[in-house]
């Protein structure tokens, strides 16, 4: 055969393999449809239930919704019967890392003693906990020793079930204060830095916030004011100068991160929001000015406040000075609350979970929803609103076609009775079923 024909022959062989309808082998690789149904949706957009409703899945993400879509050929029909679908759950505001038990002195123990090897499989458990209670995103607002990083990187690789997280490794601070260790005598404990967070003066800050990206941080969290869980702060003084505030927020701000700002102090909340915070955490002592520039910045606030019901109910267990702080905040951050409702402040939800035990994360939903808001928007608040604040509104938070398929079904209606959030019976994650109507469901293998 002559090389050009030899030539032509070999390419009209590519062309016809290329051509050819696909073998069966190939087309059983392909994903299987899933059409989820239930009678009812909740709209995160509108706020308002679609009824009946149904979501059909291709792979990881959504292909069509409404009331009467087409279900394509080989699907699988999963009927949730009298429930109501919704976007997965999304808590900005944990610790995936560690949990409080029911003595501070002990957790202090614990703390200091487990291995972080050790710490990281608690965590692999509070992780699945809180993805088979609905929540499929969750921004992790500090830890110890890289273990929340470590749990984001093992649930990206497929190892271990748990939500998509962002993480902020070392939160940022002032020695002394609420980013510090406990005052723990110098002799007996290495004094921390700018690696673990803890900075005096804007060179140093900057280089904080620089340490938490360099090790891999999608997200900064810092502390202008002070905290409830530390024994040497007050809980609501600044803790940083203005200056160092700026530099932090200008610092992550130019690496493209965002920048969580725990405040439970108005006068540390007012410098945090000069300084360009993207939220506000805790707000405790708000003062009604200050949640009106909020609303005028679009910044927002995550206000916890299921953190601050839960240490009221236990402050016999806490050290006294902890539990003065705990019961004054746990006074204050409803009716702040309320009046940043009715400010009309952007609210994300957030559950600060370790304070609490992880995977309780909607009983956040019915403080929201007793505390001023609408029961339509305390979901949209942890569905739409915190994918927004998250920088992930193209990719989740609401029940629309082509975003991942994080889809949470309750039992009933949700806008009648919040508490059916507390109580999921179904949870998808990125189109894999984590939690069927029959219980936890096998996660996928790993990649």
């Amino acid at each position: 055969m002559k090389p050009c024909k030899a030539i032509l022959s070999l390419l009209l062989g590519i062309a016809a393999t290329l051509c050819s309808p696909p073998s069966p082998a190939d087309t059983a690789t392909a994903p299987r449809p899933i059409v989820l149904k239930a009678a009812r949706l909740f709209d995160a957009v509108s706020g308002t239930l679609l009824e009946p409703g149904m979501v059909v899945v291709a792979g990881t993400r959504i292909q069509a919704v409404g009331s009467d879509v087409r279900i394509p050929d080989h699907a699988q029909i999963i009927d949730l019967g009298d429930a109501t679908l919704l976007p997965g759950f999304i808590d900005a505001h944990v610790h995936l890392s560690a949990e409080s038990g029911p003595d501070w002195y002990q957790d202090w123990f614990h703390g200091v003693m487990r291995f972080p090897a050790e710490q990281a499989l608690y965590g692999a458990y509070y992780a699945k906990a809180t993805l088979e209670a609905g929540v499929t995103t969750v921004r992790d607002l500090g830890s110890t020793d890289y273990v929340s990083l470590g749990l984001r990187n093992a649930i990206n690789a497929g190892m271990i079930p748990g939500p998509r997280m962002l993480v902020a490794n070392y939160a940022i601070g002032s020695t002394g204060g609420h980013a510090d260790q406990d005052p723990v005598p110098p002799q007996r404990m290495a004094v921390a830095g700018p690696i673990q967070g803890v900075c005096n003066g804007p060179e140093e800050c900057r280089a904080a916030v620089r340490y938490q990206i360099k090790y891999g941080a999608d997200v900064i969290k810092f502390m202008p004011s002070g905290g409830v869980l530390s024994l040497s702060d007050p809980v609501d003084n600044p803790q940083l100068t203005q200056e160092e505030m700026n530099a932090i927020v200008s610092e992550a701000h130019n690496w493209g991160r965002r920048v969580a700002a725990h405040c439970h102090g108005d006068r540390a909340a007012k410098m945090a929001l000069a300084a360009g915070v993207d939220s506000i955490e805790h707000g405790t002592f708000l003062q009604d000015d200050t949640l009106q520039d909020m609303k005028r910045r679009h910044v927002y606030l995550v206000p916890t406040l299921f953190a601050g019901a839960w240490l009221s109910q236990r402050l016999d267990s806490l050290p006294p000075a902890i539990a003065a702080k705990a019961s004054a905040a746990a006074a204050q951050s409803q009716q702040m609350f309320q009046h940043a409702v009715k400010i009309g402040v952007p609210i994300a939800m957030g559950t600060d979970a370790a304070v609490e035990p992880h995977g309780l994360n909607a009983r956040e939903f019915s403080l929201m929803s007793r505390n001023g808001m609408t029961p339509a928007q305390a979901l949209m608040a942890g569905t739409a609103n915190g994918a927004a604040l998250l920088g992930l509104a193209e990719e989740t938070g609401t029940l629309t076609p082509g975003k991942l398929a994080d889809i949470v079904a309750v039992p009933g209606n949700p806008l009648s009775d919040m508490q059916v959030t507390e109580h999921p019976l179904f949870v998808m994650k990125q189109g894999s079923v984590y939690v069927s109507a029959g219980g936890a469901a096998a996660p996928p293998a790993p990649h």
